[in-house]
């Protein structure tokens, strides 16, 4: 699952999440992952593009959270990407009066269980080529947790199998 902060211009057209230019590198991002856009939940924490495209203030993100929570819950993700300092802060709870995507990036943290990993927002990635390289490495931590999930459960079905014989 991958969730963003809110739709901009072209997702509130299209009421689709991640349709516009960002959304275009999101899709190149995943494709790189070995995934396919339908292999991946996009969502947002807020559903209404806020006026004027600003941050979503907390009340509104506040407001919006218990639809995001249901839709995390129905998806029930091996793991979150979130993508921009407002998804990120809004799923693991920064505490920090200022939290920096520098300072949080790639390093893992937990939903209700699930294992977040934070990472630059597409769009970011369009205004500054220096964060490309930072996000592949976040990435690539989020396959290998992938990767490792996949084992996990290989295993206990292959356990499941060999008891039930």
């Amino acid at each position: 699952m991958i969730i963003g902060e809110g739709p901009g211009f072209h997702e509130d057209q299209q009421a689709r999440p991640f349709v516009g230019p960002a959304g275009q590198l999101l899709d190149k991002m995943i494709a790189a992952m070995g995934l396919k856009r339908e292999d991946v939940f996009l969502s947002n924490v807020v559903k209404c593009r806020p006026p004027d495209n600003r941050v979503p203030e907390d009340d509104e993100q506040q407001a919006c959270g218990s639809n995001l929570a249901k839709e995390i819950s129905m998806v029930q993700p091996d793991i979150i990407i979130t993508v921009g300092m407002t998804a990120s802060k809004f799923i693991l709870k920064f505490t920090d009066k200022k939290p920096t995507m520098a300072k949080y990036h790639g390093k893992i943290g937990y939903y209700k269980g699930i294992q977040v990993i934070p990472t630059y927002h597409p769009a970011a990635l369009l205004r500054n080529e220096a964060y490309k390289l930072p996000t592949w490495e976040d990435l690539q931590k989020a396959m290998k947790l992938l990767e490792e999930i996949d084992e996990r459960e290989q295993k206990e079905a292959s356990k499941g199998k060999a008891s039930s014989s």
